[in-house]
């Protein structure tokens, strides 16, 4: 996030270069890089002439070098940029010579997701001593929350531990996604608002009670009548609550508990960081390690992974979800 502003900042101050190389597994920074270029750099009056974008799947390397190697039309620059230039990852290297000798009116933006150059090759080494190469790394699920929270913050908002953590069981690492849904709740909410799990029920259609945030918690307090009502819930809803995904939660959920039994600090700001959680939620996995001894831990983490099988459809294809899920608290919680 910190190479991001630090990317826009220079594009701001008229700091541009030649060649914008815009990599990675998280599509979301990369779109927010390329569209502000897209919406800053040239003004309404100079975009007709000496804008343009083309796509990946419908042009070849020599159909960019011809673009690129254009003068710009009464304007200083022009800017040219390539989406989904991951389909020509076949032929990417051969923009390599031009990388070498870019046309110095031309800012041209590759939108290449999901993928990365090699560092080892041409193409990558060229950018780099006469642009700019940016990655866009995926976050991993215990950094999102602190991404939403930080997101929202600087756009006069705060949002509770629980609605984060809701937002992420939900919706996953995707930040397109949660910004999206982020954006809905601004809409409806003035700033300065603390965004709370009723927020999140009320206008997102996440449940603040049945959800797997909820049936973990659950879960950990061996709250068994608890956990079968959410089981019922998800087994009325599967659509919105699929098995794979809760049983890929829980299999997160022990396996942290196995790592915390077997560590010797056990004060809570060192269990969460070992077990890189919100320390809000420390306290939760500390009172589900008193409830389930290393022993029982190993012995879940085992029934999870043959329930991992089963929710994909190896040897269940006919059990309904809800039913494997009821199937599966008992083994957990007997």
């Amino acid at each position: 996030m910190d190479d991001v502003k630090q990317l826009v900042a220079a594009i701001k101050r008229g700091d541009l270069k030649p060649i914008y190389f815009l990599m990675g597994e998280e599509a979301y920074y990369i779109d927010k890089v390329s569209d502000y270029i897209e919406d800053n750099v040239l003004d309404e009056a100079e975009k007709g002439f000496n804008q343009m974008a083309l796509y990946g799947r419908d042009i070849t390397i020599d159909d960019i070098v011809s673009n690129a190697k254009r003068y710009p039309m009464m304007a200083e620059r022009q800017v040219v940029i390539v989406k989904e230039a991951q389909d020509l990852s076949r032929t990417i290297e051969k923009l390599a010579s031009y990388a070498a000798q870019p046309q110095p009116t031309t800012v041209l933006v590759i939108n290449y997701k999901y993928k990365k150059l090699d560092k080892r090759k041409a193409l990558y080494k060229a950018i780099k001593k006469v642009g700019v190469v940016f990655e866009s790394k995926k976050l991993y699920e215990n950094q999102v929350s602190d991404w939403i929270r930080r997101v929202l913050a600087g756009q006069n908002y705060d949002i509770s531990p629980k609605a984060a953590q809701m937002l992420v069981e939900f919706l996953g690492t995707d930040l397109g996604k949660i910004d999206n849904e982020l954006n809905k709740l601004k809409i409806v909410l003035p700033e300065g608002t603390q965004i709370t799990p009723e927020h999140i029920e009320a206008n997102i259609g996440i449940s603040k009670d049945y959800n797997n945030f909820e049936l973990r918690k659950a879960v950990g307090q061996r709250n068994a009548l608890k956990a079968h009502q959410i089981a019922k819930y998800f087994g009325e809803n599967p659509k919105d609550n699929p098995l794979v995904v809760t049983v890929a939660l829980m299999f997160g959920f022990f396996s942290q508990l196995l790592q915390l039994h077997g560590m010797t600090d056990k004060n809570p700001r060192s269990v969460a960081s070992a077990l890189k959680v919100n320390p809000y939620f420390v306290n939760e996995y500390i009172e589900a390690a008193r409830n389930y001894p290393m022993k029982k831990v190993s012995y879940i983490i085992g029934v999870l992974r043959e329930f991992d099988v089963k929710s994909k459809g190896v040897g269940a294809n006919a059990v309904p979800q809800g039913d494997l899920l009821k199937e599966l608290l008992v083994k957990i919680l007997g």
